[in-house]
């Protein structure tokens, strides 16, 4: 008989519950969430995670890892590449490669004041000499400076009208222009070399133009230029206008009309290049379907995650 008092026939009042034993598995079977990547050249982590798919089609599997990138699913379609023709349209990398308005204001002061200052040395000079020489001799038969006062616009346009019509309407026209002049200037991209020195020159002409209209409702102009082609040209602009006048000298014009001239000029070669550029650099469409380039990936086959090894009993 056994002691009903022995304590190692007693049954445990608070019995632990057992735990069921964990399955013995293969490590390799047991897929392992790799480290997150680091670019040397980005100090962001590369994601591993497989790239989102279509509703009900899973994961897409994985390409190995590339020092060029992170994985990219098979058969993804890789991003278009940037097209030559695209330069305008792409934003600067260096903020400094932008026309900026410090240079714009800076040249369009130069040609302001160098326009201003001839036109106040021309009046000085030209207006106190002898009138039976009353012009400046630069080149003989070609070039000199003679003083002229222009109250209407090129090739005298408006001369004639009256002063309530011509005045109110050359200042009209300067106001336009310079505010379109700065808003295009303003949405500039860093390829455009010709508008970033075309458009400041013009600004600084139309601006000297306007404050002699203000200031004396007429344009100063001095320099004088003739030559035989003008008279032939003429000549020809005769026949099919009668009254056109025949002369050998082409009207006079000064430092303003000069700076308009050459930045219109850098105007229209800005807009021929353009056009060529985006004729030349027009992408060709893809031969097959209508997305994107494929991505070189090695043809890899999905790693198969072999079944779980059975507790031996």
């Amino acid at each position: 008989m056994s002691d009903p008092e022995d304590s190692s026939l007693k049954e445990p009042l608070n019995p632990e519950p057992s735990l069921p034993a964990a399955p013995v598995t293969d490590s390799a079977a047991v897929p392992l969430s790799p480290a997150p990547v680091t670019d040397s050249a980005s100090p962001l982590p590369v994601s591993a995670a497989p790239w989102p798919t279509p509703e009900g089609q899973g994961a897409a599997p994985m390409a190995p890892w590339s020092p060029l990138g992170a994985a990219a699913p098979l058969g993804a379609v890789a991003p278009t590449p940037h097209e030559p023709g695209q330069d305008s349209q792409r934003p600067s990398l260096f903020p400094g490669d932008r026309p900026t308005f410090i240079f714009f204001g800076i040249v369009a002061a130069i040609s302001l004041v160098a326009d201003v200052g001839t036109k106040a040395w021309a009046e000085i000079t030209l207006s106190h000499r002898n009138p039976l020489e009353p012009s400046i001799e630069i080149i003989k038969d070609h070039l000199g400076f003679t003083l002229a006062y222009n109250p209407g616009g090129a090739w005298g346009l408006f001369q004639k009208h009256s002063e309530y019509v011509r005045r109110p309407f050359f200042l009209l026209v300067s106001l336009l222009a310079i505010a379109f002049i700065i808003n295009l200037y303003g949405r500039l991209t860093p390829g455009q070399r010709a508008l970033k020195w075309g458009l400041p020159l013009v600004l600084g002409g139309a601006l000297g133009n306007l404050s002699d209209r203000i200031i004396r409702s007429n344009v100063i102009d001095f320099i004088d230029y003739q030559a035989a082609w003008i008279e032939s040209m003429n000549r020809l602009v005769a026949k099919a206008a009668p009254g056109w006048a025949i002369t050998q000298h082409w009207p006079t014009f000064n430092v303003a009309d000069i700076s308009i001239c050459v930045g219109v000029g850098l105007m229209a070669v800005d807009m021929f290049t353009s056009r060529r550029g985006a004729d030349s650099g027009a992408p060709e469409p893809p031969a097959g379907g209508h997305g994107g380039p494929v991505a070189p990936v090695a043809s890899v086959a999905a790693p198969q995650a072999s079944e779980p090894l059975k507790p031996e009993a």
